[in-house]
């Protein structure tokens, strides 16, 4: 599995979740990376949204955004993408990035969990504390 970390998040979250979960086999990216995506980093939601969709890979991402849910065109590429997504809790962006950082390592087994036992497109939402239960957002 791949794990996409949108323009909301800091790309050295990617880098220190790849290095924890590659042991696993999965990794993780920040859109910075994915340099076959046409517009690159500048991608709108929309289009590495679709572009996830037709990988061979399969891909769940993690965002900070919020409106991903909200806006119309986001949240009908959502649906059609079949995609597993995770929002950060709005309270991540006032944590320090270590602390980030650590509580994204600390829910990866119920982000598993979560892939495995719903079934995508789903979004949920990751909690600024050690709780492992993940809220299911609507979309």
């Amino acid at each position: 599995m791949k794990l996409l970390f949108d323009n909301c998040t800091a790309p050295v979250l990617a880098s220190t979740l790849d290095a924890f979960i590659q042991r696993d086999g999965h990794r993780a990216y920040h859109l910075k990376d994915l340099t076959d995506l046409p517009r690159g980093r500048h991608s709108q939601d929309v289009e590495w949204l679709a572009y996830l969709k037709i990988q061979i890979d399969t891909w769940i991402f993690i965002t900070a955004d919020d409106r991903l849910r909200k806006n119309k065109p986001e949240r009908i590429a959502l649906r059609s993408s079949g995609l597993h997504g995770f929002v950060l809790a709005r309270g991540y962006a006032k944590l320090p990035m270590n602390q980030q950082a650590s509580l994204l390592l600390w829910h990866w087994p119920s982000i598993m969990q979560v892939v495995s036992i719903v079934a995508p497109p789903a979004l949920h939402e990751l909690p600024v504390n050690r709780n492992p239960r993940l809220s299911s957002l609507p979309f």
